[in-house]
C-alpha cells in the first residue's frame, strides 16, 4: 500500500509537467539590416605571350612592375597589393599525326588588391589598366567586420517572431507570455552581383575612370523562439 502510494504522485507530476508542454508556441522570425560597403577587391593579371620562356616572362615582369608602381601611385600600399597566381604555359601545335610542336609561351601574373575604401575603386582600377594589365575579376565590395548590423538584425527578428507568435495566439484565443527558449538561426548574405568579370584589351582606348558602383549589401538574421501560450 504503501508503495501505491509513492507511485500515484509521481505520475501526477508527469502528467502536469507534459500538460505545461503543450502551453507554448514555436515560431520563427526574421530581420533584415542594410550596411554599406567598407572595403573593395579584385584581381587583375598581365598575360604575355614570348616564342621563349624568357622573352615571355620578361615582358610580363615589365608590366606588372609598372602596374603595381602605377597602384601605388593611385593610392594603394604594400598591404593593399599581393601576388595571387604566376602560370607559365606553353602554347603546342597538336595537329593531327604530328608529335605536338612548342609554338611559344603564355605567362600570367595576377594581382588581388584590397583597399579599405570603395570609392578608390574606379581610380585603382582605370590605374591598373592604363600599366598595362589585360584581364581583371572578381570585382566586389565587402563589409570587413561581419558583425556590423547584427544587433539590429537579431532583435528585428525576435519582433518578427513576437508579432507571428502574436498573431497566432489570438486566433486561438489566447495571449502570449514570456520567452523560454530563443534560438539563433545566423545571418544569411544574399550573393553580391558583381558589376564586373571583364577582360579588357590593354591598348583599348580608355575613359577617365572605370565606373563602378559599390552599393549596399543587406544581411538577413533568424531566431526560433518559444514563447508561453497563456
Amino acid at each position: 500500500m504503501k508503495r501505491a502510494l509513492f507511485i500515484f504522485p509521481l505520475v501526477l507530476v508527469i502528467a502536469a509537467s507534459a500538460a505545461a508542454q503543450q502551453q507554448t508556441i514555436s515560431v520563427t522570425g526574421t530581420g533584415r539590416t542594410t550596411v554599406v560597403p567598407d572595403r573593395v577587391t579584385f584581381n587583375v593579371a598581365v598575360q604575355t605571350v614570348g616564342q621563349t620562356v624568357d622573352q615571355a616572362v620578361n615582358e610580363n615582369n615589365a608590366k606588372v612592375a609598372a602596374t603595381i608602381a602605377a597602384l601605388k601611385r593611385a593610392g594603394a600600399t604594400d598591404r593593399d597589393i599581393k601576388t595571387s597566381n604566376f602560370n607559365i604555359f606553353p602554347q603546342q601545335d597538336y595537329s593531327q599525326g604530328n608529335v605536338p610542336r612548342i609554338l611559344g609561351y603564355n605567362v600570367s601574373n595576377s594581382i588581388t588588391v584590397t583597399r579599405p575604401n570603395p570609392a578608390e575603386a574606379s581610380k585603382l582600377l582605370q590605374a591598373a589598366i592604363s600599366a598595362g594589365v589585360n584581364q581583371a575579376s572578381g570585382l566586389a565590395f565587402e563589409v570587413s567586420d561581419p558583425s556590423r548590423g547584427r544587433d539590429a538584425g537579431l532583435k528585428a527578428a525576435f519582433e518578427d517572431a513576437k508579432a507571428k507568435a502574436t498573431t497566432l495566439a489570438q486566433a486561438a484565443g489566447r495571449t502570449v507570455g514570456a520567452a523560454i527558449q530563443i534560438v539563433e538561426g545566423g545571418a544569411a548574405v544574399p550573393p553580391q552581383p558583381r558589376p564586373y568579370g571583364m577582360v579588357m584589351a590593354a591598348k583599348a582606348e580608355a575613359v577617365s575612370q572605370v565606373p563602378v558602383e559599390a552599393g549596399v549589401q543587406e544581411n538577413a538574421y533568424s531566431v526560433s523562439v518559444i514563447f508561453e501560450l497563456r
